[in-house]
């Protein structure tokens, strides 16, 4: 019985006064949304974009001060980890938010923390909401506990391979950072690739950390392929980019939504016009709201939307909608809403299949104009 009641007693801690945000506010209690992503690292600006998405959600709903739940009060705190997108890392961090009590968590970034994380967040009974991780196998392992805000790379893979088809790609490459991400999304796209009738001519690793691909792109350009397909993140993608367009290569790079940032850019300079990318959601910019919280973002935090804080932001809704619906501040109470979740967010209208996929997804694709990210066209899944 002692060790039941320590998540409960770590997650609401009575107060008369707290600061949420710079807020004061009267509380009756305080309920902890654990927030877990890399803060340092090649990739920090995508994992702090997810973060200070939570967080600015969290600050608008204890501004408002209207959250109750059975008859009390309730002002929410984020607690952000950094996993630093390492598998060891993260599972730590994973253990670390449950020892601190709190009712739900909205991470990881990465598939491959994602994944091995997930089992602590099923042995402990607490909702985990990834807002990034896109590797099928995350949802697939028959855990209660686990959702996913945006679209699979059972999507996003094939998604890009048929557009890559009817843009009259006859033969490709494809090169992965041997990430449960980066392989598990060039797996996909292979397949769907081949159904399309592009031929493979072959296919390549690296690592989540390289910096000089000189080696890989020699070889690549002695193939001369119509297409390049990129599985990792933009950290990588933007000096593998420069480095083809510096050795003339003419092939167009297609990449999925870790490097679909708007950071690319700037990483790639102007070979981010050579990419075709993927993001596993609808177009933000389309979305009713979607200015007011870029504005929002930009001046709580002092940046634009990178890729995942609208995601994570409207995480933080369906955890407060689970909450309401269940009409309770525990970790069993709040699982037990998730599945019927039917909420208008952000980023769209959420439910989650069986699995804890979403049960209608979009999945987004553009192109770089000028270093600036262009949306080519949305489809629905």
């Amino acid at each position: 019985m002692k060790s039941q009641l320590k998540p409960l007693t770590a997650a609401l801690t009575l107060a008369c006064t707290v600061m949420a945000y710079g807020q004061p506010a009267l509380a009756d209690v305080i309920v902890k949304i654990g927030s877990a992503e890399p803060l340092t690292g090649n990739i920090a600006h995508m994992g702090q974009d997810a973060a200070d998405g939570a967080k600015l959600a969290v600050q608008q709903i204890n501004k408002a001060g209207n959250l109750v739940i059975g008859g009390q009060k309730v002002v929410l705190e984020v607690e952000s980890l950094d996993d630093q997108a390492d598998p060891r890392i993260g599972t730590n961090v994973a253990q670390k938010l449950m020892d601190d009590g709190v009712v739900a968590v909205i991470g990881h970034l990465n598939s491959g923390v994602s994944i091995p994380a997930s089992k602590i967040y099923n042995d402990n009974g607490v909702t985990q909401i990834t807002p990034g991780s896109t590797n099928p196998q995350y949802t697939l392992q028959g855990y209660k506990t686990a959702f996913r805000m945006i679209g699979t790379d059972a999507q996003q893979g094939p998604a890009l391979a048929k557009y890559a088809q009817k843009q009259k790609v006859k033969t490709v490459v494809i090169v992965d950072d041997a990430t449960a991400y980066g392989q598990g999304l060039a797996d996909q796209f292979e397949k769907t690739a081949k159904a399309e009738g592009i031929r493979v001519l072959s296919r390549e690793a690296t690592n989540d950390k390289a910096t000089d691909f000189k080696a890989i792109l020699t070889k690549i350009k002695g193939e001369r392929p119509d297409a390049i397909m990129y599985g990792g993140e933009d950290a990588t993608a933007g000096p593998f980019a420069k480095q083809a367009m510096q050795l003339a290569i003419p092939a167009r790079i297609f990449a999925g939504d870790g490097v679909c940032t708007t950071e690319l850019g700037k990483l790639a300079g102007d070979a981010a016009d050579h990419v075709v990318c993927s993001v596993a959601g609808g177009d933000l910019s389309a979305m009713a709201g979607s200015a007011a919280f870029g504005r929002e973002l930009k001046a709580a935090y002092g940046h634009d939307p990178v890729v995942y804080s609208a995601v994570a932001y409207s995480a933080v809704y369906v955890i407060v909608d689970a909450m309401k619906r269940s009409n309770s501040i525990t970790r069993a109470g709040v699982l037990s809403a998730m599945p019927s979740t039917n909420l208008d967010t952000l980023i769209g209208n959420i439910r989650f299949d069986e699995h804890g996929d979403l049960k209608n997804s979009s999945i987004s694709l553009y192109k770089y104009v000028k270093g600036n990210r262009t949306l080519l066209e949305v489809e629905k899944m």
